[in-house]
């Protein structure tokens, strides 16, 4: 599969922009039986060398201007997000994103992505702190049910890495670009966006504690296999089509 096509700017205008800032890529093997009653049936299961991976992303969402046209709401343009993903592609082409589910610390972010964008959106109570090269995060869902989903996350930012090269898992796990989702009438919808690479470092976990992957659907797969940081990219946003 060709990964570099989702990676090129569109040619048509960009909806809105937004900035993602000192995320953590964590990521753990999950069986594709199990992954396969979570995602729509159009969607093939993406793998790498024959396995599937589902990944939890913490970071800080910034500067969110949902419009170009439009003026940035106070409280909907910095905030905390996490979300938990696992990969698709239809038909062999257009790899991207499957949202299973994803925490905000803005209540009006959260109302806008489910009306607009068909995405699993939780508020959650969030707070982040940064001492030198550890980063503590830590995050509670209030609402919508089910409620009893949080993450408490201790981690340490380590040495910087090489480029990604297209054919690496570094590469499949964090280089997306394509989101899918579906509305309530079961239509399939893509959204893209466009940055440049992800800067990447090593990471190591010193702590984490979580239910967001049980509650999305997968039981525990015991200790993630891969860490990854980044101090974060700008990015354009492009308007969802629906493509089935």
């Amino acid at each position: 599969m060709d990964r570099m096509p989702p990676t090129r700017k569109p040619t048509r205008a960009r909806q809105g922009t937004q900035s993602w800032r000192h995320l953590l890529f964590v990521h753990w093997p999950v069986p594709l039986a199990v992954l396969r009653p979570l995602v729509p049936e159009a969607l093939s299961i993406d793998t790498y060398e024959g396995v599937a991976y589902v990944g939890l992303v913490p970071f800080e969402m910034h500067d969110v201007k949902p419009y170009r046209w439009a003026p940035m709401v106070p409280t909907a343009r910095n905030f905390l997000e996490t979300n938990v993903r696992t990969y698709v592609h239809m038909g062999g082409d257009n790899p991207g994103v499957w949202f299973l589910s994803l925490e905000a610390a803005s209540s009006l972010a959260v109302w806008a992505a489910r009306a607009f964008w068909h995405l699993p959106y939780f508020r959650a109570k969030m707070v982040a702190a940064y001492d030198g090269n550890v980063v503590d995060y830590q995050s509670t869902r209030q609402w919508p049910e089910p409620k009893d989903a949080s993450l408490s996350l201790r981690y340490e930012i380590g040495t910087a890495l090489p480029a990604s090269e297209p054919e690496t898992l570094r590469f499949f796990l964090a280089e997306r670009y394509l989101l899918y989702s579906t509305n309530p009438r079961g239509e399939l919808f893509r959204g893209q966006v466009h940055h440049a690479p992800y800067p990447l470092h090593e990471a190591r976990i010193d702590s984490l504690h979580e239910t967001l992957v049980a509650r999305a659907g997968i039981a525990s797969q015991g200790d993630p296999i891969s860490a990854l940081y980044s101090p974060g990219v700008d990015v354009d946003i492009f308007a969802l089509e629906r493509v089935g």
